[in-house]
């Protein structure tokens, strides 16, 4: 009888124990959706717990939650909302956005967030929409250009491929890197421009800066921005303190998309358009009387013209190099989904742009795959992995000292010339200049090829938690490994070949970067009155360059491999360093309006005079919500808010800087050493920043309408330079840290919904920011830098006491100051404009007023009389404009300094969405077209306005006969699975 009322008892256990916890929960299903228009990829989260979904393409959910539960709306760009289920299974749930983002959750240390109406700081942030969604780049660094507030971003080149100098807030170093550290989920990625050897036959170096002039692109140009969900931008020291090494340029944090619990979401888009170059110089038009004037024989010269205008044979190879309407297009698929455990984001896609000079283009093949997985409730993994393989047919373009390029040969080339190959293919020498430029083009190679991996991990153990504590260690760090190929081939039968009867340049750079922080985050309540979290932990990151140039000449005809060739000629480019960091970080947050942040950073590095003295970089910041403290009612005004940041960080050394290199030696036959003509300097130490930032941010009309006014102050110590030191000290050149220098400026940003109603909505956003640069201290005499010609053509000169970025040359009277690269300020608005929830009009104006480039593109079509303007009239009487400018070479440098003010409309584009379709496996497809860059008005003579021949250095702004830079056309379609 006992056994048998146990057996009775336990079955009922067994029985009514699940149906009772079964009962605790139910399902919730729902739909989110703004302005009638549903949200994709909302997270639905139980308070309190780490169960959560996302809404799928149409807005719809399903969740199974407690009775009761309280679920937590959160979407990128829209307000966060909080529903209690009790009673309800079926949730209708209407976000509204956030205008002026004060619900954004932005980056407060390296384990830590904070909202953005909390923050000290001003970071920018720019969403998948905003920087894929209207018009794509060929690039992600070209993605970037206009959008970023505080920033001075100049393209390198126009060829395919990518390559921009980015600078944030102003110059910060003048021999350092002056490029912000990029950060793609928790991995340090490199952004380093490798040189394809196009020196060697240019001849390029010896005149120019110390930067690089074979004009490569960025590493950064790799990553695909279809696959990015976020950008966050850290514009300074105050912000970026806590990354210690690399950050003096700032941060900029890449986050790419992730899975989320659901069903599994497909998409396939199709991207089909074409390019055109943005401007033409245009040519002379030549008579039979100004031929005669070109150098060379009178009458020969007025028999070729006569005899080529006779033939018809009148060319204007401008337009016939540059004129090309080449093809582009962008195929990607991607799939989304997870359960309540796992979630993943898997991407294939293949980009392919041609170029506008033939045999010149771009391909991106790439495949990542992102999974986070939740071993169990307290403890989280996650990997994000991409490889990519690119390749960039880039051309011979650029500064030239041997008049080989493309620009700098047709710049002395007019149009009665006969370039043109013969019925058997073979092309006639170019008189008129060193090569045959369209020989060049059609025989010559330059190609970039890489192979790369990135790969990040992130774990997140929940060590203790409480109603009131919480303690998690959080691990983060990653691998970035590429591989480089560089081919450049100039056979034999080229016009400036016949000395070094063909050269074949391989060059092979592998480069492995690795980074990792482990850090213990604290987060203690003791009431809803206030918030601790405090965090510290270790990080080190490691790098290791090897680049490998070999230049083989008199190579064999037909052939390209450097054995083939009768001298050869190798050189090889080692860099590794160690960086390693501890930090602290505390914030406060105090009756939900006060957030005090305050954190120190210890740093050393391999590349540093003393390796193993750890250098001291604070922070701190206070942000003060007067609403939200009461002493502004609410109303009028939703948030307004003080806020105050200090920060330090670093820029290491130039690797090698602190050592006296030995260079190799034939000493009577025999190898040996000699001292280099450049000194190191063993104490050498690491740039310094320390940046101010102050501001306020308010926000009114129900959220409607936000402002964000910033001031900062940026003072960067003991900056390096190389410099040339006295004879008596037996070198040619020293490294030195050798002054300080500042930076001050203004932002100010607004976010508006100018419209709403049901069947309009206009969302817009203005930026405005400008920034002023000086010298406060140099220990050593005025050093000019950064141009070709010196002070006949223009240059760049650290003087203390003017600013950082001035550029001097001759004026009529001697030298002075011509201008600067600075621009006097850059605005950009960028809108968003829903016509009946379907169809979307998107545009992003760019206006950059002043700044000054070294422009000799111009100049040079007057040193080869082809340029357009050659014959018209001067102020001289009887004197044509081409002459008079040559007259002042020599005397006045003001004709290469020239103003770089534009306005762009740097994208436009219309999208078409169909959700109600006749297929229920088709959830919606969208519609559209764009353009990029299509529209630029400005003055300026070169071929853009945005140029940066010389690189990602200090001396950006240098126009040489670049490839021209291009602006798109392209039509789209995606479908949703």
């Amino acid at each position: 009888m006992r056994n048998k009322l146990l057996f009775i008892i336990g079955w009922l256990l067994v029985t009514i124990i699940p149906i009772s916890l079964f009962a605790q929960n139910k399902t919730v299903t729902g739909t989110v959706t703004s302005n009638n228009v549903p949200v994709q990829s909302a997270t639905i989260g139980v308070k309190n717990s780490s169960q959560a979904v996302a809404s799928d393409v149409n807005g719809k959910f399903t969740i199974s939650v407690p009775d009761n539960a309280v679920l937590i709306i959160t979407a990128l760009g829209y307000r966060t909302q909080t529903i209690n289920t009790a009673g309800a299974s079926t949730l209708d749930i209407k976000l509204v956005e956030d205008v002026s983002r004060l619900d954004e959750v932005v980056v407060t240390g390296l384990a830590t967030s904070v909202k953005r109406k909390n923050l000290a700081n001003a970071v920018g942030v720019i969403s998948s929409k905003e920087l894929n969604g209207t018009a794509p780049a060929q690039t992600l660094d070209g993605a970037l250009e206009g959008k970023i507030s505080g920033a001075y971003i100049n393209s390198n080149s126009g060829a395919p491929g990518g390559g921009v100098s980015v600078k944030l807030r102003g110059v910060t170093s003048i021999y350092g890197n002056t490029q912000p550290l990029y950060v793609v989920d928790g991995v340090y990625v490199d952004n380093s421009a490798t040189s394809g050897g196009l020196n060697a036959v240019s001849l390029a170096g010896p005149g120019g800066s110390q930067s690089n002039q074979d004009n490569p692109s960025s590493r950064i140009a790799d990553i695909r921005a279809e696959d990015i969900e976020s950008i966050e931008i850290l514009k300074g020291a105050s912000a970026a303190a806590i990354y210690g090494s690399k950050a003096s340029g700032g941060v900029i944090i890449i986050t790419t998309k992730k899975g989320k619990q659901g069903k599994t979401n497909i998409t396939l888009s199709q991207d089909l358009g074409f390019l055109k170059p943005i401007k033409l110089l245009g040519t002379r038009q030549f008579t039979a009387e100004t031929a005669a004037t070109l150098p060379g024989d009178p009458a020969s010269l007025t028999a070729a013209f006569n005899a080529a205008q006779s033939a018809g044979h009148i060319y204007d190879y401008e337009k016939e190099i540059y004129d090309h309407t080449p093809l582009t297009r962008n195929t990607l698929l991607s799939m989304s989904g997870g359960s309540d455990k796992t979630g993943f984001y898997f991407s294939v896609a293949q980009k392919k742009d041609g170029g506008i000079v033939d045999r010149t283009g771009y391909s991106n093949t790439s495949v990542r795959l992102n999974l986070d997985h939740k071993i169990t409730d307290n403890i989280k993994i996650g990997i994000t992995t991409n490889y990519v393989n690119s390749s960039a047919d880039r051309g011979i373009f650029g500064n030239d000292n041997a008049g080989v390029t493309t620009g700098i040969a047709l710049s002395s080339t007019p149009d009665f010339a006969q370039l043109h190959p013969d019925a058997k293919g073979i092309y006639p020498d170019n008189p008129f200049a060193a090569s045959n430029p369209l020989q060049t083009i059609a025989l010559m190679e330059n190609n970039e090829s890489v192979n790369r991996f990135i790969t990040g991990a992130n774990l997140e153990i929940t060590l203790q938690k409480s109603s009131h504590s919480n303690t998690k260690f959080i691990g983060r760090g990653g691998v970035d490994f590429y591989n480089l190929q560089t081919t450049v081939l100039f056979p034999s039968v080229l016009q400036f070949e016949s000395v070094n009867k063909g050269q074949s340049i391989q060059g092979s750079t592998k480069n492995l970067s690795t980074n990792y922080i482990l850090s213990l985050v604290n987060t203690f309540t003791p009431s809803d009155k206030l918030t601790l979290t405090s965090s510290a932990g270790v990080t080190q990151e490691t790098g290791n360059y090897n680049n490998i140039l070999d230049v083989a000449s008199q190579v064999i005809a037909g052939q390209s491999n450097v054995d083939q060739a009768g001298a050869l000629n190798v050189t090889q480019l080692r860099t590794k360093y160690l960086n390693s960091g501890i930090f602290i970080q505390e914030e406060a947050h105090i009756i939900n309006a006060i957030t005090l942040t305050g954190g120190l950073r210890f740093d050393r590095s391999s590349n540093n005079g003393n390796v193993s003295k750890f250098y001291l970089y604070p922070k701190a910041g206070l942000s003060w919500n007067l609403v939200d403290m009461g002493i502004i009612k609410p109303g009028l005004f939703e948030s307004v808010k003080l806020r105050a940041a200090y920060g330090q960080a670093n820029n290491v050394p130039a690797y090698g800087s602190k050592f006296s290199a030995l260079g190799v030696s034939n000493i009577t036959g025999f190898p040996g050493l000699l001292v280099n003509t450049q000194a190191g300097d063993a104490n050498i130490k690491p740039e310094r920043q320390t940046e101010f930032e102050t501001g306020i941010d308010f926000s009114l009309l129900k959220g409607r309408l936000g402002f964000e006014l910033s001031y900062y102050k940026k003072n960067i110590f003991d900056f390096l330079l190389l410099t040339t030191p006295p004879p008596s000290s037996g070198f040619a050149q020293k490294w030195v840290n050798a002054g300080d220098l500042t930076n001050h400026g203004f932002e100010l940003g607004l976010n508006a919904r100018p419209v709403e109603s049901k069947n309009i909505v206009w969302n817009t956003s203005v930026n405005f920011w400008l920034n002023r640069s000086k010298v406060t201290k140099l220990i050593v005499s005025p050093v000019q830098l950064g141009s070709v010609g010196g002070v006949l053509l223009g240059t760049y000169q650290i003087e203390q006491g003017k600013s950082a970025t001035q550029i001097i040359g001759l004026n009529g009277q001697g030298v002075g100051v011509l201008g600067d690269a600075e621009p006097t300020f850059q605005m950009n608005s960028y809108n968003e404009v829903t016509f009946f929830q379907k169809l979307s009009l998107r545009f992003l104006w760019h206006w950059k007023k002043g700044g000054q480039n070294v422009d000799v593109t111009q100049l040079q079509n007057v040193f080869g009389s082809t340029d357009v303007d050659y014959d018209k009239p001067s102020s001289i009487p009887h004197v044509p404009h081409g002459v008079a400018q040559l007259m002042k070479v020599g005397s006045d440098a003001h004709q290469t300094v020239e103003t770089s003010t534009y306005l762009r409309l740097r994208e436009i584009g219309l999208y078409y969405t169909i959700n109600k379709l006749p297929v229920s496996y088709i959830k919606s497809i969208t519609v559209g077209a764009s353009l990029n860059n299509y529209i630029t008005i400005t003055k300026y003579k070169g071929y853009d306005p945005e140029v940066s021949n010389f690189g990602t250095g200090f001396s950006s702004g240098v126009d040489i006969d670049p490839y021209p830079a291009t602006k798109s056309a392209a039509f789209h379609v995606s479908f949703n699975f």
